[in-house]
């Protein structure tokens, strides 16, 4: 093999190695628009955490706010829809868990789903676990909690899924009490 051979084959390698990171680098720059137009817009950042006033909330009573896009219901419950969701066994519940990112893991009793040690502040993402409908709230269907038209899913008193094709139990947001008169989402 003589000192030309060699040297061709160290160009054509080159010449390969260049077209490929060249390739590369072209498809890289072609795909990250792709890739970054699924990150989030500054304005849904802005709002990974807001603060809610729930001083003017009386018992009986729940606001809808929006956050991250979708809706959150914080109701203020009665000593009876308290006295209603704590005498059902977790036993008898399609989903018994509590799905509380506060807590973790943990079995679906009402203390476990509520915001208080009480029971009387509870606060669920506001989405049908079946299909993502929003579900009307004071009191419908037929366990006195929550219920979605669209498909028939009966919520009770905890937000818990008590009957219809919904699978899981509504959703509890990170939250916290900031002072009596404020809820911290995110």
């Amino acid at each position: 093999m003589s000192h030309a051979d060699e040297t061709e084959g160290t160009r054509r390698d080159f010449i390969y190695y260049a077209t490929a990171g060249a390739g590369a680098i072209t498809a890289g720059a072609a795909i990250w628009p792709l890739i970054n137009q699924m990150n989030p817009t500054a304005d849904v950042q802005a709002l990974a955490s807001i603060e809610v006033s729930i001083s003017d909330l009386e018992p009986g009573t729940q606001i809808t706010v929006k956050w991250l896009g979708k809706p959150v219901f914080i109701r203020r419950r009665t000593q009876a829809e308290i006295n209603e969701a704590r005498k059902v066994e977790v036993g008898d519940l399609p989903d018994s868990d509590a799905r509380n990112n506060n807590i973790g893991t943990a079995d679906a009793t009402d203390k476990n789903r509520s915001l208080d040690e009480s029971g009387e502040w509870l606060v669920m993402m506001g989405v049908c676990t079946h299909l993502g409908c929003v579900p009307l709230g004071d009191g419908a269907g037929d366990f006195g909690g929550w219920f979605c038209p669209c498909h028939g899913s009966h919520y009770d008193t905890a937000g818990r899924i008590r009957k219809g094709p919904a699978p899981e139990n509504l959703p509890v947001p990170v939250s916290k009490f900031l002072n009596n008169n404020t809820i911290k989402l995110g």
